[in-house]
């Protein structure tokens, strides 16, 4: 395992998994300006969990979905797949500062620590395919509706959580990644070689010198 990527990697997945924490309550995941006079342009906004509106004056109004049930599939299912992500990002956060090599948390049996740093590495990476598969799938939604000339509700466009959501998403599967490939998972542990029986070696060609000398001793009487 080399140390410097693994605390590469482990820094990267914090950062992503932090990021997911900010794209999930955060309010901007959609929005729309309705354009008027100075009195009556607002602007409306929304994400997972909640509506809101602000006017020209600066005053905020906001509500809560009423039911689960009545929500759009793709924003239950966004959700699930961002909780998901926030519990996944946070048990390979726990497992890679355990599994690191410069962690005393594990010991110094290195070949344990490097599976458990890989088994982090792969929950990294899946906290980032749940964070992009949720934020693409509503950023999809939301050109879907866009481009609907048949839709004759309020057009949103994308915000910032969107591209907040993407990042995290990306560093958290570089890290993953990262953290994956440093690690040796296949590495057998070696041990060392049980002691021979003492005893004789014989030699091919000291058995052939030996023949010979007692060959030559019989001539010597001859």
């Amino acid at each position: 395992m080399d140390p410097i990527v693994e605390v590469v990697a482990l820094v990267l997945g914090f950062i992503g998994w932090v990021m997911v924490g900010v794209t999930l309550p955060n309010r901007y995941w959609r929005i729309s300006t309705v354009d008027g006079n100075v009195i009556t342009t607002s602007t409306i906004y929304e994400n997972l969990w909640m509506s809101c509106a602000t006017d020209s004056t600066g005053v905020h109004n906001c509500r809560e979905f009423p039911s689960l049930l009545a929500l759009s599939g793709y924003i239950q299912a966004s959700r699930a797949l961002m909780i998901t992500s926030i519990v996944l990002g946070t048990f390979g956060l726990l497992l890679a500062l355990i599994g690191v090599q410069c962690s005393k948390a594990g010991g110094e049996n290195y070949v344990l620590k490097g599976r458990i740093a890989g088994t982090a590495g792969v929950l990294f990476i899946l906290q980032g395919v749940c964070t992009m598969i949720a934020v693409s799938w509503y950023a999809f939604n939301i050109t879907q509706e866009f481009y609907d000339l048949f839709n004759p509700g309020t057009k949103y466009e994308m915000g910032e959580a969107l591209y907040i959501g993407w990042c995290s998403a990306v560093l958290a599967i570089a890290g993953g990644s990262c953290l994956t490939c440093s690690c040796k998972m296949g590495t057998e542990e070696k041990y060392p070689l049980p002691h021979q029986t003492r005893g004789t070696v014989y030699s091919g060609p000291a058995q052939t010198r030996s023949v010979a000398a007692s060959t030559y001793g019989r001539n010597a009487y001859v």
